[in-house]
């Protein structure tokens, strides 16, 4: 019978050495950077939105812009972090005092404004480009995060599903803000709130899909 030091010794004879992962604020960093020049490119695709200069002396917008940027940045590096073993869970309390800002305030808006639509209501060209925008930002972002997480994630696969879905919605949602007049209640119900449940829920079912997808050879946990 072979000893187990020489069992041991033979099946660690040909490994590849493993590549140890960036910290996670450094992963998290390079995604935010991305996610800037990502914002960027799309402004510079479809230009700001005309009224930007009027609406930033509006206290509930620059509210609902800066905790959807805050719970986008958070939700990255709660995402980041807890997709390793050794961290807390914890780490996903992080985004949830941003995350209740931007929703109150966006139920506020709609409570309060709930029948303002506009005097032309709502054009379907716009709504076209409110799409592109949806796509153009969340499409990049959603790949980059699930190839950069995809050794890591699958231990947590939900959390880190749900946190990185988060994230992307609230960074999409703060590009929707900039770039397209969305202050029609129904129109802010509809693409800031409906596309973070919308996303969220999306990467909490298919998870364990997408993580076995990309890191074939990783073990998917189960939570």
């Amino acid at each position: 019978m072979i000893k187990t030091s020489d069992l041991i010794s033979s099946l660690a004879k040909d490994l590849p050495p493993v590549r140890r992962l960036r910290p996670p604020l450094v992963r998290a960093s390079c995604w935010l950077l991305l996610a800037a020049v990502v914002l960027i490119l799309v402004g510079a695709a479809q230009g700001l939105r005309p009224d930007l200069a009027e609406r930033v002396n509006d206290p509930a917008f620059v509210a609902r812009m800066v905790a959807s940027l805050l719970t986008g940045t958070l939700a990255a590096v709660s995402a980041f972090f807890v997709s390793l073993p050794d961290r807390s869970r914890l780490w996903l309390l992080l985004p949830l005092p941003a995350l209740g800002v931007w929703l109150s305030n966006i139920g506020y808006q709609c409570l309060t404004q709930w029948i303002s639509v506009g005097p032309d209501g709502f054009s379907l060209g716009e709504t076209v480009r409110c799409f592109a925008t949806l796509v153009l930002t969340s499409l990049p972002l959603s790949l980059v995060m699930l190839l950069m997480l995809r050794h890591a994630a699958p231990l947590r696969p939900r959390t880190v599903a749900l946190m990185g879905s988060l994230s992307v919605a609230a960074i999409t949602a703060t590009a929707l803000s900039l770039f397209h007049t969305l202050d029609a209640s129904v129109m802010i119900l509809v693409w800031n709130f409906g596309t973070a449940i919308i996303l969220v829920a999306l990467g909490g079912i298919f998870s364990k899909k997408i993580f076995r997808w990309v890191a074939p050879r990783t073990i998917v946990a189960s939570e």
